[in-house]
């Protein structure tokens, strides 16, 4: 599901959540995937397509860090935040804040257009 301002959301909401969950703890593109759609209740799926590209740019970035469970297997790559990460997350925090704001006012209005204000319209 698209969240008004999908550019915005793709380019930097994704990168605020992964960098603000890899900050509480490690953790690997599976593991994201799941806690993004945790905390939004499944209104956001994240498939791999978006969150595995996502993990590489911010690691060529330096601003997370990748180990692999076992290196002999490469199997789960395990991501922590570096500073610069933790300075962009900061930066993240700020800047979006306005704009999440915007989007929860202006779902509020809709409801309450549609179910308060409108309840005796359209039905």
């Amino acid at each position: 599901m698209d969240v008004f301002g999908g550019e915005v959301r793709r380019r930097d909401v994704f990168p605020l959540l992964v960098l603000h969950l890899i900050e509480r703890e490690p953790a690997y593109g599976n593991r994201l995937i799941e806690d993004i759609e945790g905390i939004t209740d499944g209104v956001i799926s994240v498939n791999p397509n978006t969150i595995y590209p996502l993990l590489r740019d911010l690691e060529a970035r330096g601003l997370i860090e990748g180990q692999w469970e076992h290196p002999d297997r490469r199997t789960r790559r395990f991501y922590s935040i570096t500073a610069a990460g933790r300075k962009e997350y900061r930066r993240l925090v700020t800047e979006l804040e306005p704009f999440l704001d915007s989007v929860i006012k202006s779902v509020t209005l809709i409801k309450r257009e549609i179910y308060e204000d409108g309840s005796s319209r359209g039905r």
